[in-house]
């Protein structure tokens, strides 16, 4: 008599190829994983979404740089476990199953980054899954000198991207998302001082630069800035501008591709969207994209006042609130998304994704953000707005001067949505209304519109 056929209880759509593991190998990696170590995961360096299992057990750890989707189908055989990267994975997978019906996106759920999650496959009911933090930085542990942590910060940012210069092709080009703010501008200089470091040109760097055609020559754009950038380090042969039309702009294309809704993250992803499909179509084999995103989280510089739900005092007193939100014990956080940057490095990740590139955030990584979230940042700004904001181009600047024996510019904060056109472009391009946004994706990520969108196999 055969035996009864496997029940295929875990279904693993996650592309390791999409790991960045920066000193750690594969197999060390899923073996911490597999464990459930919170202490051996934190071990592990670099951008990953890992899941390994044991009979019923399933552990699941990722970092901020890769989102880790899960559903759990019910089936008369058991329950099956999918792993994703994107709810329009595990939404192709249900409908190969057959088992379509039982979707809709708010169903699905986002493992947190810096926790290991563990889930037991036991049958109905299955058992929420427990979460143990793998990543947990200490607060105001460094002095309250700008020069001491800058250079700290910057020796940790130097040192990651180094590190994964190691992981690529000798001869790769790479290219830096920017637009001569403070965060794209250290990771540009981090870049180049790390190739000199290793006898390399740094000609092997490209600078993009999105520029919308309309308001290509406007001073308060990015395309401005970044010239004036390159040329006070001496780098302007590195500039490469990618000019698009500002028909060619959407922003619906980027909630289908975040699969979020979020004003701020949509109005981002809509401009790396433009500039990743403009690189693309220019260069149909460049591989490597290095961002500055995690810069602002990590030195809180952000603008309180537009977020009626923060103070000063919530954002200084709260551990990692830009990188994780409100934190997963909290009313707040949300189980579809998580929080905080954990939830909106999507607008970086998933259109450079979408475009195939193998896209790097070296700030976003634990051993960059220990280092910002040991500023005694109550001490340095005594709960002053306008230190607060300060401090980022302070901090960043003192340590790339110390580090790489550069001057940087720093310019003052601006967003991607803003730099890439100016005002005008900004507001012909984007809805006033949240509402809109959040009614789009609505209807981008009903059964039937994806099924649409997605042809079946």
């Amino acid at each position: 008599m055969n035996a009864p056929p496997v029940i295929e209880r875990i279904v693993n759509l996650l592309d390791p190829s999409g790991d960045i593991l920066l000193g750690t190998s594969r197999e060390a990696a899923e073996a911490a994983v597999r464990s459930g170590d919170a202490e051996a995961v934190g071990k592990i360096r670099g951008q990953f979404a890992i899941l390994q299992a044991e009979g019923k057990t399933v552990h699941m750890a990722r970092s901020i740089g890769r989102p880790m989707r899960y559903f759990l189908a019910k089936r008369a055989a058991g329950p099956c476990l999918i792993v994703a990267e994107r709810i329009d994975e595990i939404f192709e997978q249900l409908r190969a199953e057959g088992l379509e019906d039982q979707f809709h996106p708010s169903y699905t759920r986002m493992v947190p980054a810096h926790h290991v999650m563990k889930l037991q496959l036991t049958g109905c009911p299955d058992p929420n899954p427990t979460l143990h933090r793998f990543f947990d930085p200490r607060s105001n542990t460094l002095p309250a000198s700008i020069e001491a942590i800058g250079t700290r910060y910057i020796e940790r940012l130097v040192g990651a991207c180094s590190d994964w210069i190691d992981t690529i092709e000798e001869d790769a080009p790479i290219g830096v998302m920017f637009s001569g703010g403070i965060d794209s501008g250290a990771v540009l200089i981090a870049m180049i001082h790390a190739l000199k470091e290793r006898g390399q040109t740094p000609q092997r760097l490209k600078a993009f630069v999105l520029s919308v055609k309309e308001n290509a020559h406007s001073r308060e754009t990015d395309f401005a800035q970044a010239s004036e950038f390159l040329e006070a380090i001496g780098m302007p042969m590195l500039l490469e501008v990618i000019s698009v039309e500002k028909s060619h702009i959407d922003w619906r294309s980027a909630i289908e591709v975040t699969e979020d809704y979020k004003p701020l993250d949509i109005q981002s992803a809509t401009m790396g969207l433009a500039l990743c499909q403009g690189i693309r179509d220019r260069y149909p084999d460049w591989k490597y994209l290095v961002d500055g995103d995690g810069g602002d989280e990590n030195f809180k510089d952000y603008p309180i006042e537009e977020n009626p739900e923060l103070t000063i005092r919530s954002v200084l007193n709260n551990q990692m609130l830009y990188q994780e939100g409100w934190g997963v014990d909290a009313v707040k956080h949300s189980l579809v998304y998580s929080g905080g940057q954990s939830r909106g490095h999507v607008r970086t990740s998933a259109p450079a994704r979408r475009l195939g590139f193998h896209g790097f955030s070296p700030m976003a990584l634990p051993e960059v953000i220990e280092v910002a979230e040991g500023t005694p940042f109550i001490e340095m700004t005594d709960w002053d707005h306008e230190k607060l904001y300060a401090l980022k181009g302070q901090i960043v600047g003192a340590g790339i001067q110390a580090v790489t024996g550069v001057k940087m510019p720093v310019n003052p904060k601006r967003r991607f949505q803003h730099g890439a056109g100016g005002k005008d472009a900004f507001d012909a391009l984007f809805p006033v209304k949240e509402t809109e946004y959040r009614q789009y994706f609505s209807d981008a990520f009903s059964t039937n519109k994806l099924a649409e969108r997605i042809p079946a196999e």
